[in-house]
């Protein structure tokens, strides 16, 4: 998980939450969740990737060389002047938002490490179509996924479906 401290469902502060929510305001952190949609600009990396593989087989190395980090591990590398804010807010997102959260970035992760499994399977045929199909289902899939953490970051703490999930990943 993340280097920093975490804080778990049973120890979430909800003064220390208050506090953080009005220190944030005015930030680009939101002002319920306390979560920053930067972090997805990492996973938005490695869509735009094979997106470029779909037409540029030869950029699957560039895309097997992107690495998940944690959204404290992104935040800490960060140069946006929020930055430390948002790590420090991380402890105290509402359990409702951090456990979907979470769970989703696992969850997209996991779909990256497995669509470039695929992508290298199907570039090692070297079916253009094949490719290019695989590569566009792919980055649709990530992006239905991290569409989903977007709205959690935005105070909507609904789950996927399971079935929704299990389609998506199985794709």
């Amino acid at each position: 998980m993340d280097d920093a401290k975490t804080v778990s469902v049973h120890e979430w502060d909800e003064a220390g939450y208050r506090a953080l929510q009005a220190r944030a305001a005015g930030t680009n952190l939101d002002p319920v969740t306390l979560l920053a949609t930067d972090y997805l600009n990492h996973f938005n990396e490695i869509v735009m990737l094979l997106e470029l593989v779909a037409d540029m087989p030869e950029m699957l190395e560039d895309a097997k060389a992107w690495e998940p980090v944690s959204y404290v591990e992104h935040f800490q590398n960060s140069g946006i002047a929020d930055k430390d804010i948002a790590v420090e807010a991380y402890d105290y997102v509402p359990p409702e938002y951090r456990e979907p959260f979470d769970d989703t970035v696992e969850l997209i992760n996991s779909l990256i490490a497995r669509s470039l499994d695929h992508l290298d399977d199907a570039v090692a045929k070297g079916d253009p179509d094949m490719i290019r199909e695989v590569a566009t289902r792919q980055s649709q899939n990530i992006q239905r996924l991290t569409e989903a953490a977007s709205g959690i970051m935005h105070g909507n703490s609904a789950r996927m479906a399971q079935g929704e999930i299990d389609r998506i990943m199985e794709a």
